[in-house]
């Protein structure tokens, strides 16, 4: 900011405390002591105005928010080029700088701890309850948007409790994804295989790969629909149709792992018009160290004891 802005601000600033200073005391001191019968001369719906003082207690609220202004303009910036008093802020006090100065008091007091499981490999970590329960609030913080609070997924995001995984879920790959995120695309077939012929695939994948009924009432060819999918599917999701998960392509034999639908009509659309999916990179906004937590966290959630496939395989009916 140049001198001449700053000496305007100041000039502003510091000259409207002062006219507001003056006007209390100079009103005050006109004031009439104690309450008193005479009005001012005017009504409103036959209301009239005593001419009493103002309350004490307004007076010295209005003379506090004084006070309150002046000090504060000592403290922070507020005054052009003035960058404040307050201590520890050697370029002025801004929510950049309180923000980076509560970043570095967490970075002392917990750096350590996450170095300390930052060396130990993510399976091991996964054991740790102290590691969990931080993994745990880094997910409700960084992806409970997404995949839901009890990470179960939501249309269009995968279940992390079961073991549908599109590109993997072993300790590393996990990692892997949270760290880089994933961008995955399928796609459209519609103009490619006509509207016979997406009906066809969809039927196919629905009965023969995914192993669910189809409408009593549905027509669709299952053999054109077999050889459609040969044709034009195969390159991703593999001839069985069990998936490639270095291409993220899923295994079309789990329904649980159909994250916009298992029904006809959902998976149609899928073929007509193609899905686009973006697991967005988490490196820079959380680092290394805790994504190490995240991963462990999130890995617990589908290898823990107990865990198996997701209870809502076949919905969408």
């Amino acid at each position: 900011m140049t001198t001449f802005w700053s000496t305007w601000i100041c000039v502003l600033t510091l000259g409207s405390l002062i006219g507001l200073t003056w006007l209390l005391i100079a009103t005050r001191k006109g004031e009439t002591k104690g309450s008193v019968d005479q009005t001012m001369g005017h009504s409103f719906d036959g209301i009239e105005e005593y001419d009493n003082p103002l309350p004490q207690w307004w007076f010295m609220l209005f003379a506090g928010t004084l006070v309150f202004a002046v000090g504060y303009l000592i403290l922070y910036p507020g005054l052009g080029n003035w960058k404040g008093v307050l201590p520890g802020y050697e370029n002025g006090w801004t929510g950049v700088h309180e923000w980076e100065k509560e970043m570095a008091k967490a970075d002392a007091r917990f750096g350590p701890i996450f170095a300390k499981f930052a060396a130990m490999p993510v399976e091991e970590v996964a054991m740790d309850p102290q590691a969990l329960k931080m993994g745990g609030r880094l997910f409700a913080s960084n992806c409970s948007v997404c995949h839901g609070s009890d990470a179960k997924g939501a249309y269009g995001f995968p279940n992390l409790t079961d073991s549908d995984w599109r590109w993997g879920g072993n300790a590393d790959t996990i990692k892997t994804t949270i760290m880089g995120g994933r961008i995955a695309m399928m796609p459209a077939w519609g103009e490619v295989l006509g509207e016979d012929g997406v009906k066809n695939v969809a039927a196919y994948v629905r009965h023969e790969l995914a192993g669910l009924p189809l409408p009593a009432d549905n027509k669709a060819d299952l053999q054109a629909g077999q050889q459609a999918f040969n044709t034009t599917c195969v390159a991703c999701h593999g001839a069985n149709g069990q998936g490639t998960q270095a291409m993220g392509a899923p295994n079309l034999t789990h329904p649980a792992g159909f994250i916009y639908g298992t029904s006809l009509t959902q998976l149609e659309q899928t073929i007509r018009h193609g899905r686009q999916g973006h697991m967005p990179a988490q490196n820079e906004l959380l680092g290394n160290d805790k994504v190490q937590l995240l991963a462990a966290y999130v890995y617990s959630l589908s290898h823990a004891a107990g865990a198996k496939d997701s209870p809502n395989e076949g919905q969408g009916e």
